[in-house]
């Protein structure tokens, strides 16, 4: 090529000293510029010793950024290691390499993962700071110890239900404190239902005679066995889910120690009151993520501390990796999309399988408690609904919620909640000027009337079509 040749600007960000990794369980391949080695691909190894080899070897070949897929949790030790090492790591969607077109069969993987970044034409995936990311795993762990926890819920009460004992019909909830007084109770022999029944909390809603009846039953040593073991099991996993919040607490505090203590102690938070779930953590836990994000982002409609703390540990409080609320919101999944081919749209609506994202799923379950909130969230999510059907209006005020967060975090802005009669009222002025307009556009003109008292049926009547122009 002759050096007067400028090539464009969309082809002069080429990584000329790039290498791709195919990643797998037992070995990876590694593909570096064909001028750098006289063996351009080389395959290594998953051992820790290995993949110190591989970052000698790249180093060699003067490579300074690599790209990878996202193969389950195998990739996790080479983007650490490299990352520790100097390079520039991208982890790349699967999917995106797919999409791309070439002769992908004809050529190795790594080969044509090094291909691609070396144009330019892979983008790296999301992932937060070193700090976050320790976080994240915390919190999906208690996640799934959780999960596992209620398993065994699901145990105890299939061993009540094989002893015709109704109890989880006539009690809310039967890990609550009546439960697990006659559960455990159960577990040690006691069989009368009047004895069982006298556990009965003052707070429950049905009686003690209703309580006794559903306690008769066939107690059977077998399934109280199998009652005795999902009870411990239970107990077990709520032992872990205590560990694990002491943990998470120790290191909340060390996140927060970097803050400025001076400004935390002047500016006192008075925290919004709010019914705080069976599963969040018993320590002070808005504090801590007040702290961290410099916003109490629990002043949001429908958000509740936890909430909060398992966006954080997924996104982090660093929001310019967005450029725009409408990018996080596509990263999301949670904004609309329009596909158009030759001036026809050929599909609108979100994108197919985006609730994979964790986020996303946090803020649609967050949205779906609004319904019956007196608050401009829960009016635009019932007029959505009325509109749009339920699971569009969930994710259209999911992705309300998620533009909220970003600018929260990102300009440490206090939300103030206009109320939902300041959103009906701003929904009327908008209907009246639509109308306003259909009404000139056919030569109409569109006039306001004073209520009619006298009339039943225009007593709710504020507008009309009358005359022509």
């Amino acid at each position: 090529m002759s050096k007067n040749i400028k090539l464009p600007k969309h082809l002069q960000h080429i990584n000329i000293n790039a290498a791709g990794i195919d990643i797998g369980s037992t070995s990876h391949f590694v593909a570096v510029p064909e001028d750098r080695c006289e063996e351009s691909v080389r395959e290594f190894k998953t051992f820790t010793p290995d993949l110190h080899e591989l970052a000698t070897w790249l180093k060699e070949c003067k490579v300074d950024t690599v790209a990878m897929e996202s193969t389950s949790v195998y990739w996790i030790p080479v983007y650490e290691l490299l990352e520790e090492k100097g390079f520039k790591v991208l982890l790349v969607n699967a999917k995106h390499i797919k999409n791309v077109s070439g002769r992908k069969s004809d050529v190795s993987d790594c080969q044509w993962i090094q291909q691609l970044h070396t144009y330019g034409l892979l983008s790296g995936a999301f992932r937060p700071d070193e700090d976050i990311c320790q976080l994240r795993s915390y919190v999906r762990q208690r996640d799934n110890l959780i999960q596992c926890a209620g398993s065994h819920i699901q145990h105890m009460q299939k061993a009540l239900d094989q002893m015709n004992i109704r109890l989880h019909n006539v009690i809310s909830d039967i890990t609550g404190v009546t439960g697990q007084k006659i559960i455990r109770a159960i577990v040690e022999g006691e069989r009368d239902p009047k004895e069982l029944a006298k556990y009965r909390d003052k707070r429950c809603k049905n009686d003690i005679e209703i309580i006794e009846k559903s306690l008769i039953g066939n107690y059977k040593e077998e399934h109280i066995f199998a009652l005795k073991q999902a009870l411990e099991l239970y107990d077990f996993y709520q032992a872990k889910i205590t560990e694990c919040d002491k943990v998470i607490e120790e290191f909340l505090k060390i996140l927060t120690q970097s803050e400025d203590k001076e400004e935390s102690e002047e500016k006192k938070i008075d925290f919004p009151k709010k019914k705080k779930s069976k599963n969040t953590p018993k320590f002070e836990l808005q504090e801590y993520l007040y702290q961290l994000a410099r916003v109490d982002c629990t002043a949001i409609d429908g958000i509740d501390s936890l909430s909060v703390l398992k966006i954080i540990s997924e996104i982090g409080t660093d929001m310019s990796k967005w450029e725009t609320e409408k990018h996080f919101g596509s990263w999301l999944g949670l904004s609309p999309e329009t596909k158009i081919s030759g001036g026809k749209v050929l599909s609108r609506g979100t994108r197919t399988k985006s609730s994979a994202n964790r986020v996303a799923t946090i803020l649609r379950i967050c949205a779906n408690t609004l319904y019956n909130s007196a608050t401009a969230l829960g009016a635009f999510l019932r007029r959505q609904k009325a509109r749009l059907g339920s699971p569009k209006a969930i994710t259209a005020t999911a992705y309300k919620l998620a533009k909220i967060i970003y600018y929260m975090l990102k300009y440490k802005m206090e939300y103030v909640d206009v109320g939902k009669d300041y959103y009906e009222k701003k929904y009327r002025e908008r209907m009246i000027k639509n109308m306003k307009r259909k009404a000139q556009l056919f030569g109409y003109k569109l006039v306001e009337i004073p209520k009619i008292s006298e009339n039943p049926k225009n007593k709710d009547m504020k507008n009309q079509v009358v005359g022509r122009s």
